[in-house]
C-alpha cells in the first residue's frame, strides 16, 4: 500500500538510512518492522499498510480529544487564512491574548500572567530561570535563594536545566557534569522535605514537582495530602512552589489542572502536552502578579526576563489551544470522563490481580502497570508494547511499566478493548519467558 510520500518500503528504508528517533536504541529500532502512521481518525492511528491503533498514550500523552477534530481543524485552518507566525518579542496578536485570558481564567487562584513557549521542558526550564531570577531582583538577602528541591525520579525534560532538577539516573546521569546542583526529597514524605528546608535555611528558592503523579517514573501516585504539604512548607520557608503540570493537566487526572484536586495554588505552573489538544507544539508558564511585578522596572535597570523562543505564542498553535478549550465546554469532556475513570479503575482490577504483574498505579486515566522483576536484556514492556501493536493498540513502555494514557475521548468500548489488549500482550509476553521471573 502506497502513501502520499511513497510506498511502504521506501518510507521504512528512509526511515533507517536518515532518522534518529528520541528515547530509542538505533540498533534495535533497525531490526523491527516500523509502524508508521499516515493518519489520524478520532481516538485511533492508522498507518501506511492500512492497520488501525487504538491510541492508547495519547501520541505520548498529548492528544486530548482525538484526531482530525473538526472544531480544531477548522480553527487552526482559519489562523491559517490570518497569519501563520509572528514573533511575540516586540508584538502581539490576538489569539495569543485571548488564550492567556482564558488560561488565567481557567488556572488556579493567584496565576495572573502567562509567558509562551514550545514545549513542556522549555516551560520548565523558564519557570527555574524565572525564580532563579526573581530572587536575585529580590535584595542581597534574597538572592542567597538559589538552591531548588526537586522530587527523586523526577522528569522535567531534557533541556540542561530541567534535566538539572530530573531525578531518573537512566535519562540524566550521563550529562552531570553539565548541570546545577539540586536537592532530592523523597517523593511522598514531606518529613524528609522539611529536613532539607531546615539543612539549607534562607537558600530554597522554589520546589519544583509534578503534583500527585510523576509520569516518566512509572505513574508514580503521592499519597494524599502531600502536595498541600508541600504547599505549607514552602509558604513556611518563603520559597516559591512550581507545579509542573505539563503531564498531568487538561484532564488527565480528572480535573483541569491536577493542583485543583487538594485545592492547591502554585506560584508557577507549567503547561504544554494537553494545551493544544496534542495538534501544535505550544506550552506555557503561568506566573503570580507578585513574581512578574519583580521583574517591571526602568529600562537601564536591566530586570527584564531575557528569554524567548522564535515561535513563542504561534499563532496556529493558539488557536488550536482555543479550540481545544471550547471543545473543552462544548462536549463536558470532564464531566463525560468521570465515569470512564471508574469504569477503568473497574477493567484494572484483575490485571493488578495477576501473578506477571507487580502493582498497578493510577491516578485518573494515567495508568502504570508494574510488570514483575524480569531482567533488563528480556526487554518485557518493550515485548508487551509489541505483542499490543500487533492486536491493534499502541502503548509505550517505562522501562517494565505499561503506561496506558488514552485520549480523553475515547469510548467506553475502545477503553474496554485497550485494557483487554493490554492484559492479552501481557499474558503472552510473560508466557514466552516464565522461567527468567526474577
Amino acid at each position: 500500500m502506497n502513501s502520499r510520500f511513497g510506498s511502504h518500503a521506501e518510507l521504512v528504508a528512509d526511515d533507517r538510512a536518515c532518522v534518529w528517533h528520541p528515547f530509542t536504541q538505533q540498533r534495535g529500532w533497525a531490526q523491527e518492522e516500523p509502524v508508521i502512521i499516515e493518519r489520524g481518525e478520532g481516538t485511533d492511528l492508522v498507518d501506511t499498510t492500512g492497520r488501525r491503533y487504538i491510541d492508547g498514550v495519547s501520541s505520548l500523552w498529548c492528544n486530548v480529544h482525538g484526531h482530525a477534530h473538526p472544531r480544531i481543524d477548522a480553527a487552526v485552518r482559519a489562523q491559517l487564512d490570518r497569519v501563520a507566525h509572528s514573533t511575540m518579542l516586540g508584538l502581539t496578536h490576538p489569539a495569543a491574548i485571548r488564550l492567556a485570558r482564558r488560561l488565567v481564567d481557567l488556572a488556579p487562584p493567584g496565576l495572573t500572567r502567562v509567558f509562551y513557549s514550545d514545549s513542556g521542558s522549555t516551560a520548565t526550564e523558564i519557570a527555574l530561570k524565572m525564580a532563579f531570577q526573581y530572587w536575585r531582583q529580590r535584595g542581597e538577602d534574597e538572592a542567597r535563594r538559589t538552591r531548588f528541591i526537586a522530587l527523586r525520579d523526577a522528569y522535567h525534560g531534557d533541556t540542561i536545566g530541567s534535566v538539572s532538577v530530573g531525578g531518573i539516573d537512566l535519562f540524566h546521569s550521563m550529562y552531570r557534569p553539565l548541570l546545577f546542583d539540586t536537592l532530592k526529597a523523597v517523593p511522598g514524605d514531606i518529613a524528609d522535605m522539611g529536613r532539607l528546608f531546615d539543612d539549607h535555611p534562607g537558600e530554597i528558592a522554589a520546589v519544583i514537582m509534578e503534583p500527585l503523579v510523576q509520569g516518566a517514573a512509572g505513574i508514580l501516585v503521592h499519597p494524599p495530602g502531600y502536595l498541600r504539604a508541600v504547599r505549607a512548607l514552602c509558604d513556611e520557608h518563603g520559597a516559591l512552589l512550581i507545579c509542573d503540570e505539563v503531564a498531568t493537566g487538561f484532564g488527565r487526572t480528572g480535573k483541569m489542572f491536577a493542583c485543583e484536586h487538594e485545592d492547591v495554588a502554585p506560584d508557577l505552573l507549567c503547561t504544554a502536552k494537553g494545551l493544544t489538544g496534542g495538534y501544535l507544539p505550544l506550552a506555557a508558564t503561568l506566573a503570580t502578579e507578585k513574581i512578574y511585578e519583580g521583574f517591571l522596572g526602568e529600562f537601564e535597570e536591566f530586570r527584564t526576563f531575557f528569554h524567548g523562543h522564535t515561535y513563542t505564542g504561534n499563532p496556529l498553535a493558539c488557536a488550536a489551544a482555543l479550540a481545544t478549550l471550547d471543545v473543552f465546554e462544548e462536549e463536558r469532556t470532564l464531566e463525560r470522563l468521570a465515569p470512564k475513570i471508574e469504569l477503568l479503575a473497574e477493567l484494572l482490577e484483575p490485571i493488578a490481580a495477576r501473578r506477571e504483574v507487580a502493582e498497578v498505579r493510577r491516578c485518573g486515566t494515567m495508568t502504570g502497570i508494574e510488570l514483575c522483576g524480569y531482567p533488563v536484556d528480556l526487554r518485557m514492556g518493550h515485548r508487551v508494547a509489541l505483542e499490543a501493536r500487533s492486536r491493534g493498540a499502541i502503548v509505550r513502555p517505562l522501562g517494565d511499566t505499561v503506561v496506558l494514557m488514552p485520549p480523553l475521548a475515547i469510548s467506553e468500548r475502545d477503553l474496554i478493548r485497550l485494557v483487554e489488549i493490554t492484559a492479552e500482550a501481557i499474558d503472552v509476553a510473560t508466557a514466552a519467558a516464565p522461567a527468567q521471573l526474577a
